[in-house]
């Protein structure tokens, strides 16, 4: 069974990379937002179930919502809108129904920026994050598995101090060499370290609300790995810290 299992993993992930390398490679816009845009209703479905949401209507609000970042130049800007949006229908029809905000908190806005990241700074700065949240995750499961010996949050008690700053330090300095090319070596740097950061405690968070609903894992469209949540967590708060850092700084 164990065999099975890591078998499933390794096929997943293999198929997973082949599957990234050649959508950097082909770098088209629209087929960026349609693999993102069928990641966020995979992930989109997944929240609701750990939120325990059954409203089917939310879902007709996520399609709108990604089939107007297509054709609106900052993508990221939706999510307030749709939020200003529901909150007046909510206020004036008096239903109070703050809960169905969960899923468009996290984790619709979170693809809003990476779709942002996409359409404002191109492929590269796309594979920027992914080489940062990447490494991180990769470099702290094989640094804590070597010398990890204090818990690092009872939320995840596989991951310890030593994992967490092995993963960051790998990450930071990959992620500084790669932004180089882009930035500032020292703007590239700090990037690189405040998403390796943010990765990890969206890792976290993912964990927290995959433990409040009494699951092990988001989902099983991925055999081995579990859900789509399950892979992108690192990646919904580091896209939101990068975009704002280069809109911000460079």
């Amino acid at each position: 069974m164990l065999k099975n299992l890591d078998k499933n993993r390794i096929i997943t992930g293999v198929a997973l990379i082949l599957a990234v390398i050649a959508i950097a490679w082909i770098d088209s816009y629209f087929l960026t937002w349609l693999v993102l845009g069928a990641l966020f209703m995979l992930s989109f479905d997944e929240a609701l179930k750990l939120y325990k949401l059954k409203d089917k209507n939310l879902y007709f609000y996520a399609l709108a919502l990604w089939l107007v970042a297509l054709i609106y130049p900052n993508p990221d800007d939706l999510i307030f809108v749709a939020l200003i949006i529901y909150v007046s229908d909510m206020v004036y029809f008096q239903k109070s129904q703050f809960k169905k905000l969960q899923p468009f908190a996290y984790p619709a806005s979170s693809f809003l920026f990476l779709f942002a990241l996409y359409a404002g700074f191109g492929m590269e700065a796309l594979i920027w994050l992914v080489i940062v949240v990447a490494l991180t995750d990769t470099a702290a499961y094989f640094v804590g598995k070597a010398i990890g010996k204090h818990p690092f949050c009872p939320v995840s008690p596989k991951k310890t101090w030593e994992g967490v700053i092995g993963g960051v330090a790998v990450a930071t300095i990959a992620g500084a060499f790669y932004g180089h090319g882009f930035v500032s070596f020292a703007l590239a740097l700090f990037i690189s370290f405040v998403v390796s950061v943010a990765s990890i405690f969206g890792d976290l968070f993912e964990s927290f609300l995959k433990r409040n609903a009494g699951v092990k894992d988001s989902g099983n469209i991925l055999p081995g790995h579990g859900g789509v949540l399950d892979r992108v967590d690192g990646y919904m708060f580091g896209a939101i810290l990068m975009v704002i850092l280069l809109r911000g700084l460079a």
